[in-house]
């Protein structure tokens, strides 16, 4: 079971989108995948329509120790996908740990309890809130890799430096096994001097890391979440569609998850 966290610093980079649209993508390449909500402003769950009420088990609930993921996992309309959601009180999660001892590992826990069941998912993607505490860090821990989703602006290597020195500090610390996995860039346009200059400065920093295809400013891909869904379910013959799946073929070959070439045309 592969772990992939997807976090910034920075809000507004697309994190939520990456995480439901390549989760959607491998799951329409036939691996089953769970996207997990880490972020107490809770829009990927929203975006699912599936954020529990309060007192219903949720991510909330799995870290101060009420639940296990069997608890709280959804189906999705997406054969294959599944989310962990959350809703707002895990906005009170980061007080309620703080002299919780090993508070840190309190998710990779979990995960490893979930690897051990009958039927774990092929990879687990974490959406992790735009701030660098205890649910990054939970998440961090937790990981096998981590993609920094980047937009091709004037300000996009802001933060990586810090960023880059915790997962540093992790490895070191407290998970030897966790890897820069990929930058993604996203927001991006061709026609555009700018997201040409920002591609060619990244590439010269991370080479290889970048991923080759980027994810192009496209309507549907913003109006997808207000109707409930993915860009597969919204508009599935779209280049933002394409892209993510070549994002998610991508991403599998760099975690040796074996792949079909084939894309599902199922969902619930």
């Amino acid at each position: 079971m592969q772990i992939v966290s997807v976090i910034n610093q920075k809000g507004g980079v697309g994190k939520t989108t990456s995480v439901a649209n390549i989760g959607a993508a491998i799951a329409k390449l036939k691996k089953k995948v769970l996207i997990v909500d880490l972020d107490p402003q809770a829009h990927l769950s929203i975006s699912f329509d599936r954020m529990p009420e309060p007192e219903d088990p949720s991510l909330y609930s799995l870290l101060i120790g009420k639940h296990s993921f069997v608890d709280i996992i959804q189906p999705t309309n997406i054969k294959n996908l599944f989310i962990a959601p959350t809703n707002l009180d895990l906005t009170g999660v980061e007080t309620e740990l703080a002299n919780e001892i090993g508070r840190e590992g309190i998710l990779s826990l979990a995960l490893h309890n979930l690897s051990k069941t009958n039927s774990p998912p092929d990879i687990v993607i974490l959406d992790c809130p735009p701030s660098l505490g205890t649910l990054s860090l939970n998440a961090l821990v937790a990981s096998n890799s981590v993609i920094v989703p980047l937009q091709a602006e004037f300000f996009a290597l802001q933060g990586m430096a810090q960023l880059l020195e915790i997962i540093e500090r992790v490895k070191q610390r407290l998970n030897p096994k966790l890897i820069l996995g990929g930058i993604l860039i996203g927001m991006f346009s061709k026609q555009r001097n700018l997201s040409q200059e920002v591609l060619k400065e990244l590439n010269e920093h991370f080479g290889n890391l970048v991923f080759p295809t980027q994810v192009r400013v496209n309507v549907k891909l913003a109006e997808a979440p207000s109707h409930g869904q993915t860009i597969f379910e919204y508009a599935p013959e779209s280049i933002a569609a394409k892209q993510f799946i070549e994002i998610a073929k991508e991403l599998c070959d760099r975690l040796k998850i074996n792949i079909s070439e084939e894309v599902s045309s199922e969902s619930h």
